[in-house]
């Protein structure tokens, strides 16, 4: 076998060798001033990523932890989480499981959430909170951003909060332009970094309710983490060694240009989607087929398992049906500092395995 397998999967992806040499840095202390310039550096660095003026929250946690943050912090009445697939759901699940009252606007897997359906949901007056996914990592949906955010407009006492865990870094994403509340991320998709470390922006409407939230915990507490960051300290112990990667990697990815980057990821999904629907077919609505990553609806009955063995054997990696999807559909990562090149190599590598031609 390969030592090391070229990662084509959601998550985690593959990661500039300068990048990771800096999680072998030595350590600093996490109160000093080397670290308040390292957290200032970061956050000032992701907020341009984001095109936000909103404060950047660091947290050495999953995605997942954010989100529940924001249930925490952000619901006082009622949310409305648009469902569209597993991670989107999981959202909804969070917000049950902490007690909070929450309701899902849920469309069938591979179609986008629909901002005519969200208005209309909201017109009721029952929410003050919805949660949306960017990009739904399980089945390809890149859902329409642009136009939720014109539906959010029309009720500004609802707090907007946006999952942009597979999009950050890959698709066009103007948090302030958008007026998103919360925006999370975590960092080992189109950021192109180890997993386990998470980021999200927080408007003043977040942290109005943030102030006012009772019972939301210690860890998330958005308030006591803001307060911290504005000291340019941290609310707890941190993954040290990924914000010095976080540095290197931001820098880089501010080096490229966010309209190049976006453009280098818009030219691999297409050259995926086009390879996949001669092949076989796409699993999301091809309208609102994401360019960062593209499940394949598995037309041909193959045994999926097979195929990514064939392709261990070759040194790549791909990644099977999330769920109930499994065996029903293939995803392929083209994210973070993949390049057309490995894109193309992956694809003609997928053809040999399986004895395909066009």
């Amino acid at each position: 076998m390969p030592q090391h397998l070229k990662l084509f999967i959601p998550g985690p992806t593959e990661v500039r060798s300068d990048v990771l040499a800096e999680m072998a840095r030595p350590l600093i202390s996490h109160r000093g001033e080397e670290m308040a310039q390292l957290q200032r550096h970061v956050s000032q660095q992701a907020a341009r990523i984001m095109y936000t003026s909103n404060p950047v929250l660091l947290s050495s946690s999953s995605a997942t932890g954010l989100m529940e943050g924001g249930i925490r912090n952000g619901v006082e009445r009622r949310a409305l989480s648009l469902v569209c697939g597993a991670f989107s759901q999981r959202w909804h699940k969070i917000a049950l499981d902490c007690g909070v009252e929450a309701d899902p606007l849920t469309v069938a897997m591979g179609q986008a959430n629909s901002p005519e359906t969200l208005d209309r949901a909201l017109a009721s007056g029952k929410y003050d909170a919805v949660t949306v996914a960017h990009n739904e990592t399980s089945t390809g949906v890149a859902n329409p951003i642009r136009e939720i955010a014109a539906v959010m407009r029309r009720y500004p006492d609802v707090l907007f909060m946006v999952d942009t865990v597979s999009s950050l870094g890959g698709l066009p994403l103007k948090v302030d332009e958008l007026g998103i509340d919360l925006c999370l991320a975590s960092v080992q998709k189109a950021l192109a970094l180890p997993p386990g470390f998470s980021l999200c922006s927080v408007s003043p409407k977040m942290m109005d309710r943030s102030r006012r939230a009772t019972r939301k915990g210690f860890y998330f507490d958005f308030t006591r983490m803001l307060d911290k960051a504005e000291k340019g300290q941290p609310l707890t112990t941190p993954s040290i060694s990924h914000m010095f990667a976080m540095r290197r990697q931001l820098d880089h990815i501010l080096e490229e240009g966010m309209e190049r980057r976006w453009g280098r990821h818009r030219e691999m999904g297409a050259a995926v989607r086009a390879w996949a629907k001669d092949r076989f077919g796409l699993f999301a609505d091809e309208a609102h087929a994401s360019d960062t990553l593209t499940c394949v609806a598995n037309t041909r009955g193959i045994r999926v398992a097979d195929l990514i063995s064939g392709l261990r054997r070759e040194g790549m990696l791909i990644s099977n049906g999330y769920g109930d999807l499994k065996e029903k559909a293939f995803r392929i990562a083209h994210l973070g500092e993949l390049t057309m090149e490995d894109v193309s190599t992956l694809l003609s590598t997928i053809d040999r395995v399986l004895g395909l031609t066009a």
